[in-house]
């Protein structure tokens, strides 16, 4: 025998179903808001940042910031993305949540490049003016410290955390994060562009376009020494590695090309033709696609590279001087308990932080255990 429930109680179990559905799907619609992949790019004419949503591949927001935005880094756990203004030699602080800026940091004259520790506790940021690199404390946004005699326009951190390689025309600085002192320089006369570090922090790869090098210089982070000179295109303005470490793809402005490095033979392997002056490239965290920022007159795109084959899959168009590129990292939960210990809450981010605390982190892994 069917029990039929009171009419009165289907009056009301209706409208609170359909507003526990309602909610339901509220709360999964923000959740796949804050796990997409946003690619940040720079323009420094119009001191604005674009925001790409990479799934669209469309420009989702331009946010304002400081004067001359050149370059941009994105935390560990997505929430911050920090840009360096040459002009007005300021860092801009942007939450990714909002995309709003939150904190503005004076920092050294001409700031030209910024990097953030893998634990997302710092951010570096180089003046070629004052030969000093700005460490940057993400939880007050403040400086607490300047490492002397850098002169750099641009930086990057090996991913063990341990070392920062900053790089100029006065060549190659490496710095030892634990100190924050320069413990040596190497390739003096080079003029070097940019830099990239594998992700197993055992090789430094960077640009020269001294005297028409046009090459990528290899450095064993062991011994500081060069381990290999690769040949590329003209102008060698950008390096970035895939999240899995095995290719370097290197912006050559002047040919309009992408050279395709393997990093295992330190070879060329593959020489992408885009058309047009090529400046950035950053990589999704799957590794799958390639964005490099471009322009020819009033030509300004995002171009977008599918990296199984190489080749040229979308052009963005965006407006102003489309320059430097950083793209959000994978969505991260903790696992378990021990992940949240240590600072490791730090590493997390949407859609299950970021975190405030330890405490935060915990009861995130708590309430994923009781989740059937």
């Amino acid at each position: 025998m069917t029990h039929d429930p009171d009419p009165r109680m289907k009056g009301f179990l209706l409208p609170a179903i359909c507003l526990l559905l309602f909610f339901f799907c509220l709360s999964n619609a923000v959740n796949r808001v804050h796990a997409q992949t946003l690619a940040y790019v720079t323009h420094p004419g119009d001191n604005t940042v674009s925001v790409i949503n990479t799934e669209s591949n469309t420009v989702i927001t331009t946010i304002p910031v400081g004067d001359g935005p050149l370059a941009v880094a994105i935390t560990p756990d997505g929430s911050r993305a920090y840009i360096a203004n040459q002009v007005d030699s300021t860092v801009s602080v942007i939450d990714t949540a909002t995309h709003t800026v939150i904190a503005t940091i004076p920092v050294g004259l001409f700031p030209g490049d910024v990097a953030i520790s893998p634990d997302g506790t710092r951010a570096y940021t180089p003046s070629i003016f004052n030969q000093t690199v700005s460490v940057i404390d993400t939880a007050t946004n403040t400086v607490i410290d300047n490492v002397l005699g850098v002169a750099a326009s641009a930086i990057a951190v090996t991913p063990d955390g341990a070392r920062a390689y900053a790089v100029s025309s006065s060549g190659v600085f490496v710095i030892d994060l634990a100190t924050n002192t320069v413990i040596t320089t190497l390739l003096a006369g080079s003029f070097i562009i940019d830099v990239a570090i594998t992700p197993d922090s055992t090789r430094a790869y960077v640009t020269d376009i001294a005297s028409n090098s046009n090459s990528v210089f290899v450095i064993d982070t062991a011994t500081n020494t060069v381990i290999a000179t690769i040949p590329v295109g003209l102008f060698p303005l950008s390096i970035a590695i895939t999240p899995d470490g095995t290719r370097a793809y290197v912006t050559n402005s002047n040919s309009g090309t992408i050279s395709v490095i393997d990093t295992a033979t330190n070879s060329v392997i593959a020489t992408i033709p885009v058309g047009l002056p090529i400046f950035d490239i950053a990589f999704t965290p799957d590794g799958t696609r390639a964005y490099a920022s471009s322009q020819q007159g009033s030509n300004r795109a995002i171009i977008v590279i599918d990296t199984a084959t190489n080749t040229v899959i979308a052009t963005i168009p965006v407006l102003g001087f489309p320059f430097r590129i950083a793209i959000s990292p994978a969505p991260r939960s903790p696992k378990n308990k021990e992940e949240c210990k240590n600072g490791g809450w730090r590493n997390f981010g949407p859609p299950a932080g970021p975190f405030k605390n330890q405490g935060q982190c915990v009861s995130s892994v708590e309430r994923s255990a009781t989740r059937p």
